[in-house]
């Protein structure tokens, strides 16, 4: 690889971090850790390199210390494994002061991970971003040893989300409770990707997201052959949001519409999709093992993408939220299936049921939501949490000797309850 281009590419790099404007993320990363960094497209991951470098020019350190090369770069199109020696040669040129490198998309090159165990070994500061969930695998974890830690970026929180509009969740006045009102409505069609807060056409700037997604992570990146019958199985699994689904069920439906694809071809289809970090599962708590894996609820890791597919259907848009939510603090989840009892979410390490349901107002979803908590809490002998999220209602409902508390989707994604 030529190091005058490989320089270029550096000190181009350099000029779109000075003038990168950063957000604070409520994510914490050790300042002496090297780090893995990965996550969904557009989620933010660049950024947060991005102020690791700021800080550092901060702290005194000098520009030509810093060695930055997002693999996406078109320059680097032909880049191999061994060209990695001449960035260490290109840096050197640079100054003979200590480096630090940032390799963003690094999993554009195969067995990246071995150049990246033998700069760390050798001292370096080292973070490195991805957009695959195979760089969170326990055979690249094992490679990598205690060398780097490994964690997956989402895009905005709703916190997040308000801060990026000048918005301070800490303390509402009149006038921001109003805005963060209408905020929240635009964070829940169109989601929380940082760079869609500078978008008039959010859903256009999320669906070039997806297809980015897509057509690199998902499609060439796994050379599928059925570029339709992926497109239709996202599909189906956008509109099966709110209930678990088979891969059977997956393969039947897709075949009746004309795709002929076996059901093991599914499976590996569905594991690109969750690869790309555009889905994550929940189980069912009262399955056997072998039926957790194959019997899962799907949801979007972003909001803005599920509506590309179900175009505003609030109750799928809410419930999806909600898991989002859920998934970024981290709880041990799953869904209860069984009889007598189908609830959204338990969290068994922390005693708590979770039904989600736009609105109670109608006597049948009142009785519904209420009934599944109530039946599941009776037969448990914990003192369970019982919460039913709703758009924008606000109650708390005694039965026996049961509490059940009715908050507003507001009040769950900024913890107020």
């Amino acid at each position: 690889m030529n190091k005058e281009v490989l320089k270029k590419i550096i000190y181009d790099q350099h000029q779109v971090i000075r003038d990168a404007v950063i957000i604070d993320r409520d994510i914490e990363l050790e300042k002496n850790a090297n780090y893995v960094l990965v996550g969904l497209r557009r989620a933010g991951k660049t950024t947060l390199l991005y102020k690791r470098v700021k800080d550092l020019i901060n702290e005194g350190v000098e520009w030509n210390q810093i060695v930055y090369i997002n693999f996406d770069d078109e320059r680097l199109v032909d880049f191999k494994l061994t060209d990695f020696d001449d960035i260490l040669l290109a840096a050197e040129e640079m100054t003979s002061k200590k480096h630090y490198f940032y390799f963003d998309e690094i999993q554009n090159i195969d067995d990246w991970e071995k150049f990246a165990i033998r700069i760390a070994n050798q001292g370096y500061k080292v973070d490195i971003t991805g957009s695959n969930a195979k760089m969170l695998s326990k055979e690249v974890a094992a490679k990598l040893g205690g060398r780097y830690i490994s964690k997956e970026i989402l895009p905005y929180s709703f916190r997040e989300y308000l801060r990026a509009h000048n918005v301070n969740s800490n303390v509402l006045s009149t006038k921001e409770i109003a805005k963060a009102n209408n905020l929240l409505e635009q964070y829940f069609i169109y989601g929380g990707f940082p760079a869609s807060v500078d978008f008039k056409n959010k859903r256009e700037y999320v669906s070039s997201v997806y297809q980015k997604v897509l057509y690199n992570d998902i499609i060439t990146h796994n050379k599928v052959r059925s570029e339709n019958g992926m497109k239709l199985l996202i599909k189906k699994i956008s509109e099966s949001v709110l209930q678990d689904i088979s891969y059977t069920r997956l393969q039947n439906t897709i075949s009746s519409i004309g795709y002929k694809i076996s059901k093991d071809v599914i499976i590996d289809y569905c594991g690109y999709i969750k690869d790309s970090f555009l889905l994550f599962t929940i189980e069912n708590y009262y399955a056997s093992f072998v039926d957790k894996n194959s019997n899962p609820k799907y949801y979007f890791r972003d909001n803005g993408v599920l509506n590309l597919f179900v175009d505003g259907k609030k109750s799928a848009l809410l419930e999806n939220i909600v898991a989002i939510n859920l998934y970024r603090d981290n709880y041990e989840m799953y869904y209860l299936k069984g009889k007598k009892v189908d609830v959204d979410f338990y969290l068994p390490n922390n005693n708590i049921l979770i039904q989600v349901a736009y609105s109670l107002n109608e006597q049948d979803t009142y009785d519904r939501e209420i009934d599944n908590l109530i039946n599941f809490a009776k037969s448990d002998n914990n003192n369970l949490k019982l919460i039913i999220v709703t758009y924008d209602e606000k109650k708390t409902i005694h039965i026996d000797d049961k509490t059940i508390n009715v908050i507003s989707l507001k009040d769950f994604l900024l913890n107020n309850y």
